[in-house]
């Protein structure tokens, strides 16, 4: 089975964990009766929250599902490195460089430099998230969306003025953690991106593509900005299945909610769902899992209620295996 899945950060990599679950891959390689070589599992990661700081390159999306996989994520942040130190952030604090809002770990800033050097030796992203992944084992194939510069960005009403102006989403995202006036987005350079080699292959080849619960406007809509995208996953013959990030009016984690208010969504199941839109429409989906006890009608679209909860590997790779069922497709 080739399998191929479209993820922001913490959410997407958990619902990865799932998937290696499901198909015996990975850190699970052997858990399944099946020979886990015959399956194929390649993840397309948002860089939309992808920064410069500190003359370093940081792709959070990429690295939280290459540490996810490769068993060194902090369990309790969900993030970084398990067992950071902190001690370069320390000594740029005592400096008084800027942004002190954006903290580097000691473990996280050696990938950052790795990957910064690489870059700047001209090797494209990809190559240098491959080149990463030696290290890591995660397991699958992480491809970021782009290689070139998509990066999003928001516009927002400066605190303390009635000006607008436009600021990386990190900075709303970490220094002000949503909660400023807030009027737009946009991915700065997607329009003059191209998708990664490969994306578009990973797509039209695999025999069930997922869309995360990931962040619809800001993990999702920022790889869908990408021209090349959004038509791939209209035009592949494999099945496309979403889930909703949104349980009970509420995401689990993130601010999810903020950001679909920005553009018009309620947070809902069936809102997202229409967010995303029927394939035998102008969407992308054909079939949406939402969360037992949540409801969504969306023409065009299968629907079925399940658990949601993302508790551990197992209980990820039974969503994995409904969103399998929703469509027809036999799990392995």
């Amino acid at each position: 089975m080739k399998v191929t899945v479209l993820v922001g950060g913490v959410g997407g990599a958990r619902f990865l964990l799932g998937v290696q679950q499901l198909l015996g891959l990975g850190q699970f390689a052997g858990a399944q009766p099946t020979d886990s070589g015959d399956h194929e599992l390649t993840a397309v990661v948002n860089v939309g929250d992808d920064a410069w700081m500190h003359g370093v390159r940081i792709c959070p999306d990429l690295d939280t599902c290459m540490y996810t996989l490769g068993g060194g994520i902090d369990p309790d942040r969900g993030w970084g490195h398990r067992g950071e130190t902190w001690n370069a952030k320390d000594e740029l604090a005592r400096y008084g460089v800027q942004p002190d809002w954006f903290g580097l770990g000691d473990r996280d800033l050696a990938t950052h430099l790795v990957r910064s050097q690489m870059l700047r030796a001209g090797y494209p992203l990809s190559q240098v998230t491959e080149a990463l992944c030696k290290r890591w084992a995660p397991g699958a194939r992480l491809l970021p969306a782009s290689d070139d510069r998509s990066e999003t960005h928001v516009v927002i009403t400066e605190p303390g003025t009635d000006e607008r102006k436009a600021i990386h989403f990190q900075e709303w995202w970490v220094r002000y953690r949503a909660k400023v006036p807030t009027h737009s987005f946009a991915f700065v350079g997607a329009e003059k991106a191209t998708a990664t080699a490969g994306v578009a292959e990973a797509i039209a080849g695999a025999d069930i593509v997922f869309l995360a619960p990931s962040n619809p406007v800001v993990s999702i809509g920022a790889i869908l900005a990408i021209p090349g995208i959004r038509g791939a996953l209209r035009s592949t013959p494999a099945p496309v299945v979403g889930y909703s990030p949104i349980i009970g009016g509420r995401p689990l984690r993130g601010m999810a909610d903020e950001c679909l208010s920005v553009v018009g969504v309620e947070s809902t199941s069936q809102a997202v769902g229409r967010h995303y839109g029927a394939r035998s429409a102008t969407g992308i989906l054909d079939g949406w899992l939402v969360h037992q006890g949540d409801q969504a009608e969306i023409d065009g679209v299968a629907v079925r209620s399940v658990p949601l909860l993302m508790t551990d590997p197992t209980a990820t790779a039974q969503m994995v295996r409904a969103g399998l069922e929703l469509v027809g497709v036999a799990a392995p």
